[in-house]
């Protein structure tokens, strides 16, 4: 389905924070992979330009849009969902903008969710270049959410915090706008956020494509005390 598709109907929702040398590198990528793909990048208060990079992308193309969120608390699940909010479109699918999600799997994204999934879940199959320690506090804590999931009768996958993620919106929104005060806004696990606030017995369908989760090619992760009292946070509410 995704052979003749167009990507008019998706939305690709970027959460930027500080992403200046790639960012210009991975919307150039996408709108060359995807001609008709809309691609809307959600500022967290970079300091390094990377607004004034979109900024003069999106004078350029049309398809390419920039929502500022100064003067709002930060976070990456706030920038996530103020973008899902601000977009239209059919469809809408949320990667990062430092390279680690691969261009070509969004294809595979869109093509669950046009086959007729409410969510499609990019996980990884495979990560390139993490150290042993980085890879077992990753299933720990994977383990223990799936936990949390699964005593509360909610729906799982492979990988509830992967952030390479798609939407049908018309199934999904209306669960976001009810569960509003549950996702933590200055956390960055979006994805479990909206499993938690979906029933089992919700007529919501999952499907999921497989990826090789990349080493970082610029930048520093932002992964911290912060996020992880915000993961707390995440079970708990």
């Amino acid at each position: 389905m995704a052979a003749n598709a167009n990507y008019k109907d998706l939305t690709l929702i970027m959460p930027t924070l500080n992403e200046a040398k790639s960012i210009e590198r991975i919307v150039k990528g996408l709108r060359q992979k995807y001609s008709g793909i809309n691609i809307l990048v959600v500022d967290d208060g970079s300091t390094d330009g990377t607004d004034s990079i979109v900024g003069k992308l999106s004078k350029s193309d049309n398809a390419v849009s920039l929502l500022e969120r100064r003067g709002k608390s930060r976070g990456l699940t706030a920038s996530v969902i103020d973008g899902m909010m601000t977009s239209k479109t059919k469809f809408v699918a949320v990667m990062d903008a430092d390279l680690q999600h691969p261009i070509d799997t969004v294809k595979n994204l869109y093509s669950s969710l046009s086959s007729g999934n409410d969510i499609a879940v990019a996980f990884r199959e495979r990560v390139d270049g993490w150290p042993l320690y980085r890879k077992l506090i990753s299933q720990s804590l994977s383990a223990l959410g799936m936990i949390v999931l699964l005593a509360s009768g909610k729906k799982t996958t492979r990988d509830i915090f992967s952030g390479f993620f798609g939407i049908r919106r018309n199934s999904i929104y209306p669960i976001i706008k009810k569960n509003r005060p549950r996702f933590v806004g200055e956390g960055y696990k979006v994805l479990f956020d909206l499993l938690k606030c979906i029933n089992s017995s919700d007529s919501i369908k999952i499907g999921e494509v497989p990826y090789t989760f990349r080493q970082r090619e610029f930048g520093l992760s932002k992964a911290g005390t912060k996020q992880a009292l915000a993961l707390l946070k995440s079970f708990l509410s």
